[in-house]
């Protein structure tokens, strides 16, 4: 089967280090029990993936690896189901000694025409949404969901910050805080995507380091030591500052002072539970709320997938689908 995978890895130049491969497909008879083969319709894109390429989190002793989180498509009797790409942890599965990992991390990923994983991560997908809607929701909108709800414990009328417009969990971030209520500033250097922030749900869209209009509940960290400063700034005491990614790399220095002396919370924040998915899915039900996506390519053109989600330019989800079978 075909599929996109980490043939080698390269931090400078990742995306070439992806290369399409034929691949074998999953084979019950050489599953453990109670695992589920899915033919996989549509994977998003993740920074995760990017990483993967440079090398981070992925040793020399695991490639080639089929890459991708997050997948939607159909199991073997029909059903049409959402992956949750985390697989231990939670002991399901895969016995209960097994640490937490990602999909593509130690488990081929969802890039691929088919992907096996425990049938215990598999979520029903409503009709209501597309498989490629669905695809974009275990990684980035399932860590926003969590940053928002279950970490910071956000509710109406409380103000957040998302810093980085653009990315997928700070896109997810901005739309499911406007569904929710929530009164939120968005940050970009860009013109269009501040533009694009005000079109999701954002009340207010600033460049970075600009002076709030007021101190919010919660900040939305995903870019690391670029806005790590603006961000301890923007909290307000006692607020709380949720932390998912350093794309720019690690803040330094962290601000302790301020920190200790306002009694901000900072946390971490990485995907989310199955529990945490299955509400997610049930509130883009309820509220019709979809996914924000960028663009969509074909499986056989995930190079330039993965180009354009390296370039930065993209708002939203890139995803890559596979091409119906018959």
């Amino acid at each position: 089967m075909l599929a996109a995978v980490a043939a080698r890895t390269d931090a400078q130049h990742p995306v070439g280090a992806l290369e399409l491969q034929q691949v074998p497909r999953p084979r019950v008879a050489d599953l453990p029990a109670h695992w589920t083969v899915v033919d996989v319709h549509a994977a998003a894109l993740n920074h995760h993936d990017l990483w993967a390429l440079r090398g981070v989190g992925l040793g020399q002793d695991q490639l080639p690896m089929v890459l991708g989180c997050d997948a939607a498509g159909t199991t073997p009797d029909g059903r049409e189901v959402v992956v949750h790409g985390v697989i231990g942890g939670e002991g399901h599965g895969v016995g209960p000694q097994e640490r937490r990992s990602i999909l593509s991390e130690r488990y081929p990923g969802t890039l691929a025409e088919q992907v096996a994983v425990p049938t215990w991560n598999l979520v029903p997908k409503p009709a209501e949404l597309t498989f490629v809607e669905a695809a974009c929701l275990p990684t980035a909108w399932l860590t926003a969901y969590r940053m928002l709800f279950t970490s910071a414990r956000l509710s109406p009328g409380d103000r957040v910050l998302v810093q980085g417009v653009g990315g997928g969990v700070a896109s997810a971030a901005i739309t499911l805080a406007a569904a929710a209520g929530l009164e939120v500033v968005a940050t970009s250097r860009d013109a269009t995507k501040r533009a694009r922030a005000l079109q999701m749900g954002a009340g207010h869209a600033v460049e970075p380091g600009q002076r709030l209009p007021f101190r919010v509940d919660a900040v939305i960290e995903t870019v690391g030591a670029a806005t790590w400063d603006h961000s301890m700034r923007s909290v307000r005491p006692g607020g709380v500052v949720v932390v998912a990614g350093a794309t720019t790399g690690d803040a330094a220095p962290m601000g302790l002072q301020r920190l200790f002396f306002t009694e901000v919370t900072v946390m971490g924040a990485t995907m989310g539970s199955r529990a945490d998915l299955e509400a997610l899915v049930r509130m883009c039900v309820t509220t019709g709320l979809r996914p924000v996506v960028d663009s969509t390519f074909d499986l056989a053109d995930a190079p330039q997938a993965m180009a354009r989600l390296a370039s930065g330019e993209h708002v939203g989800k890139v995803v890559c689908t596979v091409p119906h079978r018959t």
